[in-house]
């Protein structure tokens, strides 16, 4: 696959406003950007639950 240039940028926003509309976009993007968040906010709590304990840690 070759790099994708201005015209099929271009293209691809034409067919997603030509099928969602332009009314749903911004629904669309607002629920992307809420699930993006929370998987940030998920994996930030995932990396911080799994720190390795040490010997010292662990008895106490």
């Amino acid at each position: 696959m070759g790099k994708m240039g201005i015209m099929e940028i271009v293209l691809i926003l034409a067919v997603v406003v030509l099928l969602f509309g332009g009314k749903k976009i911004p629904e669309l993007m607002k629920g992307l950007g809420k699930g993006m968040k929370e998987f940030k906010d998920a994996s930030k709590g995932a990396s911080s639950d799994t720190t390795p304990t040490t010997d010292s840690e662990a008895k106490a």
